[in-house]
Parts: structure tokens; sequence; C-alpha cells
């Protein structure tokens, strides 16, 4: 059951990664691609309908966790109070940034809060890339099953860690790119006119950096965790997140050159879902490896809840999926297609008239 419960969470949290992880990386480029207001306001209503049903899935995964895997929850969130709050105070900037920008005539404050939704959009990427980061080196979990960890400490990978050392900043700055390049290829399948052909450009240059840094990250990995790869080899499931990876990229390459952005952007979605995949079922009994003592590491097994609650909560589960998923269809049917810019400038030409 507590294996059941662990491939829920793995695939809430790629889930999250595919959906949000494509508003960040469309928000990080925001200022880049869009030239004009109107182009800017173009992007932020080809994020606005799915922008906030994406972020559900993080709140899934953290339900599951205190749900599933209390032990694992209480320690994660004590362990990393500093960044928990940064996620927080970023997330809330973004979302003001996407909610008031389309309300507000003054161009001054238009271009503060367009530079808040960038700059709060990358910020995420980053911070979440560290923290995946943290979970593959590993946490300073001790005999007593608690942890603290510092912003930094002595930027080594061992021992008393802190959030940041070159290990997680590399991953995080790779998680910034491979973001990007997803918010790229996203953004060219939603809009059209010179917004799609930048977007498009973007990606050209994008995808070339994610495939250079991919094996920088995959070896300092397996020097880190030395025992990484040899799990990737020996699990099924691992052999299949691989695979999605392999085609994810090769279905970006094919749809940029022949042109196919539905085919790239699918491809693109298999590689973000591929690389969560992939960690999860190769770290797999492990949930939060000790950097002191791999003894002191918590696992799905010592971290899961009493065995009932589990199946009791395993009938539920899927009725709150099917309502998620269906209203997600229902806002995709109703706002899919490309956003463009002559209907964006009408939208900003209405909102701008103020009743007398």
């Amino acid at each position: 059951m507590t294996g059941a419960w662990y491939v829920l969470l793995a695939l809430m949290f790629a889930a999250f990664a595919v959906g949000e992880g494509w508003d960040f990386g469309t928000g990080a480029l925001h200022l880049l691609v869009a030239r004009s207001p109107a182009e800017r306001r173009q992007v932020v209503r080809a994020v606005a309908p799915l922008w906030s049903w994406n972020e559900v899935w993080l709140i899934a995964a953290g339900g599951v966790l205190f749900l599933a895997f209390p032990k694992v929850f209480a320690t994660a969130l004590s362990g990393y109070y500093l960044a928990v709050f940064l996620l927080l105070w970023c997330l809330v900037l973004r979302g003001i940034a996407l909610e008031v920008v389309g309300h507000l005539a003054d161009p001054m404050w238009q271009a503060f809060w367009d530079t808040v939704f960038a700059g709060s959009s990358a910020l995420l990427a980053l911070l979440f890339g560290a923290a995946f980061g943290n979970v593959l080196r590993g946490v300073p979990l001790g005999d007593d099953g608690r942890m603290f960890l510092p912003l930094f400490t002595d930027f080594g990978m061992r021992g008393r860690v802190g959030i940041l050392d070159w290990y997680t900043m590399s991953v995080a700055l790779f998680t910034l790119v491979l973001l990007a390049a997803h918010g790229a290829t996203g953004l060219a399948r939603r809009t059209s006119g010179p917004l799609e052909l930048r977007s498009q450009r973007y990606a050209r240059w994008l995808w070339p950096a994610v495939v250079i840094l991919l094996p920088v990250v995959s070896v300092e990995t397996g020097l880190v965790r030395p025992g990484f790869f040899a799990s990737i080899a020996q699990r099924p499931a691992a052999w299949l997140a691989v695979f999605a990876l392999a085609a994810g990229l090769f279905s970006v390459l094919l749809g940029m050159l022949r042109g196919r952005q539905s085919l790239a952007f699918a491809g693109s979605c298999l590689v973000v879902a591929g690389l969560v995949g992939g960690a999860a079922a190769s770290m797999y009994p492990e949930m939060l490896h000790s950097t002191l003592d791999p003894a002191n590491s918590i696992t799905a097994a010592n971290g899961a809840a009493d065995e009932h609650g589990l199946r009791m909560a395993l009938v539920w589960w899927p009725i709150a999926l099917v309502l998620s998923l269906g209203y997600a269809g229902y806002v995709a049917r109703r706002t899919g297609g490309k956003v463009h810019i002559e209907e964006t400038r009408a939208v900003i030409a209405l909102s701008s008239q103020r009743p007398e």
C-alpha cells in the first residue's frame, strides 16, 4: 500500500512540474519574448486559464504527504522552514501580479507588476530546482529524525549541508533553463504573430542548452549519490522514465524541425515528467536521504501512516482526481487554441473603459 501511495505522490509532483513548470518558464521569459504592453497581456492571457489549477497539484502532493507519509511531511516542513516561506512569498507575488495587472491602466504600475511576474516566476523555478537538488543529494537527518537546513553552510555536499551548495545550485540553474525551454515551447503553441516567432526562437536556443546541461547534472548526481544510476538499471519503472525522457527530446527536436508545435510541446512535457519520474523511481524506497548517516534516512515504509488509513483514503482519491481533471478539461476546452494579439488589444481597450 505504501508503494501505491508513493507512486501517486510521484505522479502528482510530475503533473505539477509539467503544468506549473510551463507557467514558471513562461513567466521567466515574459519580458524577453513580449516587446509591448499588448504582447505582455497576450502572454498573461495564454497562461491565465489554468495557472491556478496547476498549483492544485502542489497542494494535492502536500496533502498526500500529510495523509500517507506524515513523518516525511513533518520533518521536511520543519527542516525547510526558510525555503517554504520563500516559496510562499514568490507564489503569492506571482499570483497577485497575474490577477492585478489586467486591471491597471497606468503604464508604470503595469511595468512594475510585469517585472514582479517575471522575477517571481524565475525565482520559483530556481527554488523548486534547488529543492529537487536537495531531495536528490540528501538532508542532514540526525538519529532523532530531525533536521534543519540553513540557506548555506560551507557549500559542501556531505555532513551538515545547507539548502544551497554547488550541486543544488547547478540543479537549480538546469531547472530554470529546462522550464524556460518548456515555457517557450508551450508559448509558441498558445500564441500567434511576432510573439509566437520569438518564442520559437528562444525554444531553439534553450533546448540545446538543456541537452548540454543534462549530462553535466547527471554526472554530478552520480557523484553525490553513487548508487543512483545503479538503481535505474535495476528498476523497470525507471526504464520507462528514461524512455519517456528520450522520446520527449526526440519529439521536441522533430516538432521544432517540422513546425509541429503540439508535438514539440508534448515532447517537452514528456521530458519534464521523465526527469521527475526517473528520480522518484531511482530513490525508492528512500524519501529523505540522510547526509549524516544513511541509517537515519526516512523511507516510504518507516515514514508511512497506518495501513488501514491508507486503504480508506485510496477509495476517495480517484473521486477527487476525476473532479479535478474534469474541471481542467472543461476550462481547457473553453479557452483552448491560440491567443491572438488583435483579441488581446480588444480586451485591453474594453477593460480600460471606465463608467462616467
